[in-house]
């Protein structure tokens, strides 16, 4: 069996681009990777109070594939200000801009999703989270950089997720033997990153306690996302999060083009299409989202 890399978390990574890219090494190589002890206790008991009234109050799947013993609770950063604190963390906004920069210019918050996996739930169906977008992507462009927060201990008994190191360069009929499979196990607070390509699935809940695990998962600026972070977080909300999370969101242009919207009441005097940001009470930050929208003498003629 083909265990996963596991890096120990140091409060000091940033100085340590060695530790950065070992473990996009291990992500590009093995499709997945565990960096262990990233979040203590105090701010575990915290993240988990807080989700815990919409966790309990989100019914099980509705099919094989989602899990009828397994939730999925959703709009994390509208809900929680500690799910906040996960999205962007630096260390994984670092790993994730680094493993998907050779295919976009910037990256954006792709789903974000409490993933409790009950007793008696049998394992998942494997699979690659790629397929989100129907197969159609080209398979060297990586669309996804996924993360799984463990909430509570990964065990092999309580439904640690599966995972099949290597797959990511596998053709699509290829099916894993019982030996290339493993279980990413890690204690609470600890997170498993992966990529939309390798082969994984939620593992089978044999023990008497629920699993909870916070899927974060971050995607090119140019796809369609699968949470829609303007409904789960729409501008009334999201107009207080500090400018790095709503950008990380959407609230910005995804390239030149991708994203402006127009105001369905009226019609400004200085132009039609206008850059997210003003959705959200400001100005954007970088004169490259205003190219084709408004200019900067604009926008300050606005706020007059």
């Amino acid at each position: 069996m083909t265990e996963l890399r596991t890096f120990q978390y140091a409060e000091d990574w940033a100085s340590s681009p060695q530790l950065v890219s070992s473990i996009l090494e291990a992500v590009n190589t093995n499709g997945a990777a565990i960096v262990r002890d990233v979040i203590d206790q105090a701010f575990l008991d915290e993240l988990t109070a807080e989700l815990r009234p919409w966790v309990e109050g989100t019914p099980g799947g509705r099919d094989g594939f989602t899990g009828f013993q397994t939730s999925r609770t959703g709009a994390l950063v509208a809900r929680s200000p500690k799910s906040r604190e996960l999205v962007m963390h630096p260390l994984v906004l670092d790993l994730a801009n680094g493993f998907l920069a050779p295919f976009t210019n910037r990256i954006q918050l792709h789903l974000t999703q409490v993933i409790r996996i009950m007793p008696g739930q049998g394992s998942q169906p494997l699979h690659r989270d790629r397929l989100a977008w129907g197969g159609y992507i080209p398979r060297q462009i990586e669309p996804q950089f996924n993360t799984i927060w463990a909430l509570t201990d990964f065990t092999e008994d309580n439904g640690a997720t599966r995972v099949v190191p290597g797959s990511p360069a596998w053709d699509d009929d290829r099916r894993a033997r019982p030996e290339e499979k493993t279980q990413a196990v890690m204690t609470a607070g600890s997170v498993l990153l992966y990529s939309g390509s390798v082969v994984h699935g939620g593992g089978e809940n044999r023990s008497d306690t629920d699993r909870w695990g916070v899927n974060l998962t971050y995607t090119l600026s140019w796809l369609r996302t699968e949470e829609n972070q303007y409904l789960s977080c729409p501008p009334d909300i999201a107009r207080e999060l500090d400018p790095d999370l709503q950008e990380l969101m959407g609230y910005t242009m995804g390239n030149y083009a991708l994203g402006y919207y127009s105001d369905p009441k009226q019609v400004l005097a200085a132009s039609d299409t206008l850059p997210p940001e003003l959705a959200v009470g400001r100005k954007p930050r970088r004169q490259a989202d205003m190219i084709g929208l408004l200019t900067a003498e604009d926008l300050i003629a606005q706020d007059d």
